[in-house]
């Protein structure tokens, strides 16, 4: 009898007695719905050149090729599908991985342990999830340091708490302090115990992502896993061209059980992308449509994510640049690309090379996150905590970017004209000369009529200046402490956790500490 089992029939005694019990005294926590956009989408590619690049995207596949690395299987996949397959490289016909994508689902419900927190992805709307791989972690206490399991699980809870954000996601950051061929474990229970938010599963051993898939069969059920998404994991291309055999057995795991994958290039122009946006472009999806016709050659209707990460170098230094219009570019390019195959899109995030919350990483922020919104992205990675190119998770970054998706929000809402929004006896109540503020319409809506930040500090300079003058990432500093202070664990049913710290031992158990 399986783990998944034991649970299945503890929850049939009425273990879930206590949960319940737990979930009518618990602090609720709010948390907005996905965003649904009633706004258009920024599309800046003309017909003629969307056609171009779709034409150069074949003739990519078709004459120069993919390189699927260390896969046996997969080549033989795409040599049943009439690939001409040659060693590694992989010549797809043209037309046939375009053809093969059409059984990709254009709309994904992930399902979270909490029902209310479910998200659609795909459509009209917006996911927004946290930053994914930093090794580093920062705080104004602390510096700038190796991130470990604790950090880890700190960054769920603030995620948790989080309003604005829709997502758990996936690995908040790196924990260094637990062994690479167990950390999964470790963040996959941290995401499943400590939220109750959608979540990632982990990527980096097909190994470790049939673990995933095991640990949700606990948590959810296996017949509720065999039947529905409740993960979403990010599979990231080597580009140029080259599909590895760890992201693709990972996909090819995530692929067989039903659950989605982000298939991404990972573009830094001038180094694994032309300098070109039309040349990028046509490089982005030319990989897109390879790898998500493989993941419907492993399972027709396996549901998957048109993925562009994008940024640019610094052609003096050679670092990535964030927040720039050449990215802006793609990014919009990218859209129009995707929804042309009827495919959720997943692109932008608080992007900063800044070492630090400051002026450069607000700004630089600010362009990737309304990038994103314009671009009619439908799953966000990187929403919030994204510092430094990508290398550190930062608390007060954290807290700061998710107070700002709360502006994406009310921006995707558009503009109402109903007989309230018109105001027009609001108008004709104060008249030429007078005010608004004690109006009957203002008294009625004004507690919801503006957003609100609950970072930044609006007070007289007079009371600032008592208050010790703090800037916002001190704020924000003040705000992670009583998040975390705050933070109060979802109820969860005694036995599924039970089985999943059992499950969790016993794979430990199962093989020595590996470090590297």
């Amino acid at each position: 009898m399986t783990t998944a089992d034991v649970t299945d029939r503890r929850r049939a005694r009425g273990g879930g007695g206590a949960a319940r019990r737990a979930e009518r005294t618990a602090v609720r926590i709010e948390a907005a719905r996905f965003i649904e956009r009633n706004i258009p989408d920024f599309e800046i590619l003309t017909e003629e050149v969307i056609e171009i690049i779709e034409a150069n995207a074949d003739t990519i596949l078709q004459e120069i090729g993919v390189n699927f690395v260390n896969n046996p299987r997969a080549l033989q996949l795409w040599r049943d599908a009439g690939a001409d397959v040659e060693g590694e490289r992989v010549r797809i016909p043209r037309g046939l991985a375009r053809e093969l994508c059409k059984t990709a689902p254009s709309r994904i419900v992930q399902h979270a342990r909490n029902p209310e927190r479910n998200v659609e992805i795909g459509g009209r709307s917006l996911v927004l999830a946290p930053v994914y791989g930093p090794p580093f972690v920062r705080d104004n206490a602390g510096g700038r340091r190796y991130a470990t399991i604790e950090d880890f699980r700190n960054f769920v809870k603030l995620g948790y708490m989080s309003k604005w954000l829709h997502h758990s996601g996936g690995t908040v950051c790196e924990p260094t302090d637990v062994p690479v061929n167990k950390r999964h474990l470790d963040m996959l229970m941290a995401h499943m115990t400590l939220s109750d938010k959608p979540f990632m599963g982990s990527v980096t051993d097909p190994s470790r992502a049939r673990d995933s898939v095991e640990m949700c069969e606990i948590l959810f059920g296996r017949d509720f896993v065999r039947d529905n998404t409740v993960m979403t994991s990010l599979i990231n291309i080597n580009s140029p061209l080259t599909f590895d055999d760890v992201m693709m057995g990972a996909l090819e795991v995530y692929a067989e059980a039903g659950q989605a994958c982000i298939v991404s290039p990972f573009i830094v122009g001038g180094a694994m992308a032309p300098v070109s946006v039309a040349g990028t472009l046509t490089q982005v999806l030319a990989e897109v449509l390879a790898g998500v016709a493989y993941s419907q050659l492993v399972r027709p209707g396996a549901p998957v994510i048109f993925g562009a990460f994008v940024t640019s170098i610094d052609m003096n230094s050679g670092a990535p640049t964030f927040g720039t219009p050449e990215a802006s570019q793609i990014t919009y390019g990218a859209g129009q690309l995707a929804r042309r195959m009827n495919l959720p899109y997943r692109s932008a995030g608080s992007f900063t090379g800044s070492k630090l919350p400051d002026a450069q990483a607000a700004y630089e922020t600010a362009n990737s996150l309304n990038m994103g919104l314009l671009s009619g992205v439908n799953f966000m990675l990187h929403a919030c905590g994204w510092l430094e190119g990508g290398l550190v998770s930062s608390y007060e970054k954290f807290v700061m970017d998710a107070d700002q998706l709360g502006i994406l929000h009310k921006l995707a809402e558009g503009v109402r004209a109903d007989e309230e929004s018109q105001a027009m006896g609001a108008i004709a109540e104060v008249g030429p000369g007078g005010h608004y503020l004690g109006c009957a319409h203002t008294q009625a809506n004004f507690k919801s009529a503006f957003w609100r930040s609950n970072v930044f500090d609006y007070k007289p300079f007079e009371t600032w200046d008592e208050e010790g003058a703090r800037d916002t990432a001190t704020l924000a500093a003040v705000k992670v402490e009583q998040m975390l202070a705050q933070y109060t664990p979802p109820p969860m049913d005694e036995a599924v956790s039970e089985a999943l710290h059992h499950y969790v031992a016993r794979k430990k158990a199962s093989m020595p500490d590996a470090f590297m």
